[in-house]
């Protein structure tokens, strides 16, 4: 391993003993757990799909590492908590991350990696997106009844004259406004978009391209959209209806909605005047905006309290008690953010590079590193009490453990940490990987 200090570090004394450490451990890894990030890669084949839609068009004879050692390289360093990609050249020498990218020499030097991310482009985009898309359908054993796609953007902070930068208002900085698109736990769509457009901004087609993939896949699947307000266009929700997709999407309040909501308001704000209790209730009106084709259904939610009324509302094509459709469906969009913020637990925001494809890429490279984590989390965790545990806390516990490497011709052995605490879970892990 190549020394990064020569000296010795002096931490005083321990019980009259002296202190000091050096770098001169050897093949010692702090990140013993990426062998199950290796064999969730092998069981689901994520980064062998990147390396092939992607394709290598350098001169091999000339290549001193193939593409898909690289992706493994920068996606499972990702997942260990490597957000740089200058932080590879160290990592290219740790035995560990050797190990599961399947080398016993050094990986690829941040420059390396940093020319694969410069070559992208929006072929790269594209066919990146066909495999999150393709490993959300072969996540499923048999068909589901029904999907419920969530549709959501965020802001990603800039700080640089990155191409795209655009100063965004509401958020008051400078950003770019990627649009994320999850069912349940997992990932189909992140893709960038500059923040000087309008946060439905090709929503509409992405929607299209996934119901058309995910019907040739299910032909009789259930299809619901699901978003807030600022996904509420109308030609939007006509498309939905002419193709059988269910709708729920929040609309902002206006006059018009208030005016329908009056009554409903008038009853929550007597009740709780005369009881003192915090008032709840639900209603459907039929609405259509001036700019909207037709009408549609609209449920009205009012709750009253101390602080006073607070009205929302939600439109749907979908039929049922109003209530349950707010609290059962609309409301569970809220965890979308929770996918979001897991999404920079894996440096999405890490944006840094000049060109806008190369932040795409770097984009894309964080949500294979999702994909890679949630099958863990799906296949090795199912049963445990990590089974819904945020990145963060997977890596923490079972990525980052001591271990040191011992290799010889015939065996690589990952000699772990004795006082490791969660060696049962570890075992158990493992074992619901082999058995799947």
């Amino acid at each position: 391993m190549t020394e990064c200090y020569q000296g010795v570090l002096d931490f005083g004394r321990c019980q009259r003993r002296v202190v000091t450490a050096d770098f001169s451990g050897g093949d010692i890894s702090s990140d013993g757990g990426v062998l199950l990030l290796r064999e969730v890669d092998r069981r689901i084949g994520l980064t062998p799909a990147m390396a092939r839609v992607l394709g290598d068009g350098r001169r091999q004879a000339s290549c001193d590492h193939r593409l898909v050692s690289l992706l493994r390289q920068r996606v499972f360093a990702l997942a260990l908590g490597y957000e740089d990609v200058n932080d590879h050249d160290h990592l290219r020498h740790d035995g560990a991350l050797q190990t599961a990218c399947g080398r016993v020499e050094a990986l690829g030097s941040s420059s390396t990696v940093g020319r694969v991310e410069r070559r992208a482009d929006r072929r790269a985009a594209w066919a990146l997106h066909r495999v999150l898309v393709e490993q959300f359908i072969a996540s499923f054993a048999q068909a589901p009844e029904e999907l419920v796609l969530d549709f959501d953007a965020t802001d990603d902070p800039v700080h640089g004259n990155q191409e795209g930068r655009f100063f965004h208002g509401y958020y008051d900085h400078y950003c770019f406004l990627p649009l994320y698109v999850t069912c349940g736990d997992r990932l189909l769509v992140s893709y960038l978009r500059p923040a000087n457009i309008d946060a439905a901004r090709h929503a509409w087609a992405i929607l299209a391209l996934l119901v058309k993939r995910l019907r040739q896949a299910w032909p009789h699947v259930r299809i619901t959209f699901r978003g807030d307000s600022g996904f509420c266009r109308w030609r939007m929700l006509r498309w939905c209806e002419d193709h059988e997709v269910g709708y729920i999407v929040g609309i902002a309040k206006n006059e018009r909605l208030l005016d329908k909501a009056a009554p409903l308001m008038r009853t929550a704000k007597e009740r709780f005047e005369h009881s003192g209790e915090y008032q709840r209730h639900f209603c459907q009106v039929a609405y259509a905006a001036s700019t909207w084709d037709r009408q549609r259904q609209v449920i009205i939610k009012v709750e009253h309290s101390a602080k006073g009324e607070n009205p929302r509302f939600v439109v749907t094509n979908l039929g049922g008690d109003a209530q349950d459709l707010y609290d059962r469906l609309y409301c569970a969009r809220g965890d979308m953010e929770n996918k979001i913020k897991q999404q920079f637990q894996l440096f999405s925001d890490r944006t840094s590079c000049h060109g806008w494809w190369a932040n795409q890429f770097r984009l894309l490279l964080s949500s294979c590193a999702y994909v890679l984590v949630d099958a863990l989390r799906r296949i090795g965790l199912r049963g445990t009490a990590l089974a819904k545990a945020e990145v963060h806390t997977i890596r923490l516990q079972l990525f980052k453990i001591g271990a040191a490497i011992v290799r010889n011709t015939r065996r690589i052995r990952f000699l772990l940490s004795s006082s490791y605490p969660r060696q049962a879970l570890l075992v158990r892990v493992v074992a619901n990987l082999e058995s799947g």
